[in-house]
């Protein structure tokens, strides 16, 4: 099982990886070894998730999730095998993390007799140097 939090664990058979040939710099290492990994979760299937936190990861994974509810995580970062597959756990597990934190709800709140009194009198005070600044029309001189 790869823990994520403490209530939450997830079966590693849950995980397929697939390696890829990665694109960019690298020479002939990156055009004979298939070391970039795609790693795919199925989000909408996981019998790990419960369904808030399935919701939250659905939000912030955005375009890496597919509309069969797979997470696709690409890791092509390394030049090898290993550290990609690190790479991307590594990237799921924080992605999980962020989804199993339940957002505080806002309070709402009202803004203190003072704080309006001041935002008036600079309301106040703005007028009063902008009509100033105007010109002086032909029956005012």
């Amino acid at each position: 099982m790869i823990r994520v939090t403490r209530n939450m664990s997830i079966d590693p058979q849950e995980i397929r990886e697939d390696f890829v040939h990665a694109s960019g710099p690298g020479g002939q290492n990156v055009n004979k070894v298939a070391t970039a990994v795609q790693l795919r979760f199925n989000v909408s299937q996981s019998c790990s998730l419960s369904e808030n936190v399935r919701v939250r990861l659905t939000k912030l994974a955005g375009k890496r999730i597919n509309d069969a509810g797979v997470l696709i995580i690409e890791a092509r970062r390394f030049r090898s095998r290993q550290r990609n597959r690190d790479d991307a756990m590594d990237r799921l597990v924080k992605l999980l993390r962020a989804a199993s934190v339940e957002p505080k709800r806002r309070r709402k709140t009202m803004p203190t007799a003072a704080s309006r009194k001041r935002r008036l009198d600079d309301k106040r005070h703005r007028s009063r140097a902008k009509r100033l600044r105007s010109d002086v029309g032909p029956d005012e001189q």
